[in-house]
Parts: C-alpha cells; structure tokens; sequence
C-alpha cells in the first residue's frame, strides 16, 4: 500500500508541473494566440527561478522571477505575432529555439549550484493519516493552488463577463471588435498571462520538483503541455485529469524500474511522448469532435480594419 501511495503522491507531483503549463496554454487558446514557445519559455524560467532561489534563499522570489521571465518572453511573442503578424508557427517554434539556446547559456555557472535546504510541508492533522496522509497531504502549496486555479479558471471563462469576452475573441475577433473590445489588447493579456503560467511552471520545475539545474531539464513538459491543451479539448477541469494522467505515466516509469521489471530504462523513458503521440493519434481520427470545441479563430491573425 506505501509503494501506491508514494506513486500517487509523486504523479500529483509530476501533473502539477503540467497542469500550471496547460492552463496558460489554455488561456492563450481561448483568446485565439497558439504559443508553439512554451518548451522555451520553461527553461528561460526554470534557469531565472533556480538562480534566484540560489542568490536569495527565497522559494516564492524563486517562483516570482520564473513567472517574470515567462511573461517577458511571452510578451515578445505577442508583440510579433498579434501586431506584428508574424507567422505563430514560426515565431513559437523560434521562440522555444531561442529560449533553449538563453537557458543553456545563462545557466552554465549554475549547474554545480545547490540550493539552501528545502522545505518540508504538510496538512497539520491530515498529514499523519495513514496512507491518505502521505499520498494527498504532504505536498508543497502550488500542488493545492493548482487544483484552486482550476475551479476559479472555469468559473471565469463560463461565468463572468471577462471570460465571455475572452472566448468571444477565440471564437470571432470580428464580432468583439464590431462591439467595440480592444481584441489585439485582450490577445495581448492573454498571452502574458499565459506566458507567466508557463514561466511558474518552469521555476517550480527547478526550484521544487527537481531541485537542480541541468541543461534542457523540461525534457518535452512545454510540448507535452501544449498537446494536452487539446487532449482536454479546451476545457480547465480535463487539463487537469490530463495532467494528473500524464503524470502518472511519467512516474509509472519509476515505479516499474524500482519494481524490477526488466524493461530497458530508454523504452521507460519515452512512455510519456509515446503516450501523447497515441493520445493526439487517436483524436485526430475525430476531426469534427475537435472542431467542435476549438476556438474558431486559433491561429488566425487579426487586423482591425482588414476583417
């Protein structure tokens, strides 16, 4: 029973990471931007939130200066790609290339760098139940927040009137901007915020979930993240099982190695993109199911004046 409730413990652990990912993704597809960047924008940030910890001492700085830097950057995307018109496709994809490249460099004085000793948190009077305890209630704040986040992302989108707007301008910018919303402004807030999401992901990466520096350390997490934006098909609670799903075949790879299951560790290794490729190979053989729920204008540029 311990063994499954440490691997419970760890896939809410590692679909964290993921889910804080998805759901700036998500916010960036409502309104209509798709940010190839992420995969970038992680590392960027898991090297700003490492760094700081290192210098300060301070998780939550940490955790502030990784939301920064995925802001910053997500904020150069949107200058290109919402006013600039450049093509998203190809200013992601660049950004996540620059986005490796910065990291690699600003991170070579950092590999060797330890972190001060971290900390251990728990649910005073839940924690030390049996099993419940350590599978659910021994975990650090963001695994809680996530979950918060989530139900007030789905209150706002379905409920106030700033999320109607922002879905609005995912699904018809003409409408919005014959209504008279500033539809490459809101684009624009949506990318940043969305950008910061990535980036707190990033820092939480470094700083608590593996706490090191290693070069290229999110290993695909910004890649998987965005295929599991449309795995959820666009909604936050399905990012969230998704994510929790994601990271139990990630953690299940652990599992079956400590268990003794003679499965070459390369094979174990690429459970988690196998399993993405499977998932978005499965949904693609459902093309109007997906049109049903995508934003209708993701990915298409707009120009006031030229609609």
């Amino acid at each position: 029973m311990d063994t499954y409730s440490l691997l419970l413990a760890a896939t809410l652990h590692a679909g964290t990471v993921l889910a804080i990912a998805s759901l700036g993704l998500l916010i960036n597809e409502k309104a209509g931007v798709i940010n190839l960047g992420a995969e970038g924008m992680m590392l960027c940030a898991a090297i700003a939130g490492f760094a700081t910890v290192v210098h300060t001492g301070s998780d939550s700085l940490g955790l502030l200066a990784g939301f920064a830097a995925g802001a910053l950057l997500a904020s150069m995307l949107g200058v290109l790609v919402i006013w600039l018109n450049t093509n998203p496709y190809a200013t992601g994809l660049a950004l996540s290339l620059f986005g490796a490249g910065l990291s690699a460099f600003l991170g070579t004085p950092y590999v060797q760098a330890k972190l001060p000793e971290r900390l251990q948190f728990s649910v005073p009077g839940l924690s030390d139940l049996p099993w419940v305890g350590p599978a659910l209630f021994q975990h650090h704040p963001m695994v809680y927040a996530v979950v918060a986040f989530t139900l007030v992302l789905m209150w706002f989108l379905d409920r106030t009137r700033a999320g109607l707007v922002l879905r609005c301008v995912g699904e018809s910018p003409a409408a919005a901007h014959a209504l008279g919303y500033p539809v490459r402004s809101i684009r624009m807030l949506a990318v940043v915020a969305g950008g910061g999401l990535c980036g707190l992901a990033g820092a939480y990466v470094s700083t608590v979930y593996t706490p090191l520096w290693v070069e290229g350390m999110i290993a695909g997490k910004g890649w998987i993240a965005l295929a599991l934006t449309t795995f959820a098909t666009w909604r936050p609670a399905r990012v969230l099982l998704g994510a929790y799903l994601f990271g139990g075949v990630t953690m299940l790879q652990f599992h079956l190695q400590a268990s003794g299951i003679e499965v070459s560790s390369q094979w174990l290794s690429m459970l988690p993109y196998l399993a993405t490729i499977v998932v978005l190979a499965l949904m693609s053989r459902r093309p109007a199911w997906i049109k049903m729920h995508m934003p209708l204008s993701l990915g298409k540029p707009f120009h006031p004046g030229h609609h």
